[in-house]
């Protein structure tokens, strides 16, 4: 990947969160660049780190341990407001409950996050609301409230939102998860047709259907990157060892039933 088209660099990422004196390893020597431009998905088992990693991307979270360029600006280290401002301006976020305000009207959602940000004139916030609901197909539905629409129908409201400040990079956490296999295909396709318009992507999903539309597929397992082959195997390594318990504790209650006898 050329250096000067990098958008994000990870060196040595480590996340440790404590609890009662335990030390839970989410996330051990991550790295990660991705170049504006990219389709990439994350996916692995649950618990890897998938969603970990997806919050130190958007600057909701911060590594105990490690180097994050964003746009060639370490990020790593910041505090809370200039986390925001950032996450603000260079980050769009899709999740997967599409988190839409059921008081608020389509455009009206979409047009919050600029609603944030200094400078920016109500009309003009309301025209570039406009335009990203036209790239998605719902500038029809846009004074229509978040309950009188589908599932699909609010995740493209999202897609909309996250698309309206402009950002440098979408991220998308399950943004499938919560619909139909119809609708969650339909969304793909419009994530597809976002990065063929220039959109930097990065997705987190379980299904491998939808990781095959990212053009580089990135696998995690017990909160590192590896690759398909060493992926496949763990988890068969990790299913043996699932199937060797089930069956000492299978031997473990026939024994115990003998003796109760």
């Amino acid at each position: 990947m050329s250096e000067s088209n990098s958008l994000i660099q990870m060196t040595e990422i480590l996340k440790v969160f404590y609890a009662d004196e335990v030390e839970t390893h989410a996330l051990s020597g991550i790295h990660l660049n991705i170049d504006k431009g990219e389709y990439v998905s994350v996916s692995g088992p649950s618990g890897c780190g998938k969603s970990t990693l997806l919050s130190l991307l958007g600057l909701l979270d911060t590594p105990s341990r490690g180097s994050y360029q964003l746009s060639g600006v370490p990020v790593e280290d910041i505090d809370i407001h200039e986390r925001a401002r950032i996450r603000n301006k260079e980050i769009g976020f899709i999740f997967q409950a599409f988190n839409l305000i059921g008081d608020l009207t389509v455009v009206e959602n979409v047009e919050l996050p600029l609603t944030y940000r200094e400078g920016v004139a109500r009309k003009t916030r309301r025209d570039r609301a406009l335009e990203s609901l036209e790239r998605v197909g719902m500038a029809h539905r846009l004074n229509h409230y978040p309950s009188q629409l589908s599932g699909g129908q609010q995740q493209r409201v999202a897609v909309a939102r996250a698309l309206v400040g402009d950002p440098s990079i979408l991220l998308a956490d399950e943004p499938t998860g919560n619909l139909d296999s119809r609708n969650g295909e339909q969304v793909m396709v419009l994530l597809e047709e976002l990065h063929k318009g220039g959109a930097t992507i990065c997705m987190v999903t379980h299904d491998p259907r939808y990781a095959d539309f990212a053009k580089r597929q990135i696998y995690m397992f017990d909160g590192r990157i590896v690759d398909e082959e060493t992926l496949m195997r763990l988890r068969e390594e990790e299913d043996k060892r699932i199937r060797e318990l089930a069956a000492l504790q299978a031997g473990d209650r026939g024994e115990a039933a003998a003796d109760s006898h």
